[in-house]
């Protein structure tokens, strides 16, 4: 019998981000918008999963203030941009992370912005 080890946070993540990878695509039409989370900084995506491109990327180096204040920036700023290249329409994946504190507020300044979820 072998004895396997305990995942580690990032290797759980993954396993959640895998899962739901499964049902989430992303189209031309609709793509996916990916967030990541490190402990500094937040950046969300834009992504055609059909293509296999990135469409947009926007991190939070350029904002101030809170965590939580620059991950809504992030949300509102790729709106933004996605609204001028002609994209509405998103389909969110929280890349493992729960829904809660600063990806929700990147997902709450996108709806902001005008991106339907």
């Amino acid at each position: 019998m072998k004895i396997i080890g305990k995942a580690n946070r990032t290797e759980r993540r993954i396993r959640r981000h895998l899962r739901v990878r499964k049902k989430v695509t992303g189209t031309i039409e609709r793509p996916r918008l990916v967030v990541y989370r490190s402990l500094k900084h937040m950046t969300a995506q834009l992504v055609d999963d059909v293509q296999g491109h990135t469409l947009m990327t926007v991190s939070d180096g350029k904002f101030t203030g809170t965590k939580s204040e620059r991950s809504a920036a992030v949300g509102k700023a790729l709106a933004e941009r996605a609204r001028e290249a002609g994209i509405t329409k998103v389909v969110f994946d929280r890349a493992g992370y729960q829904y809660h504190g600063r990806v929700k507020a990147v997902a709450d300044g996108a709806r902001e912005g005008g991106l339907e979820f």
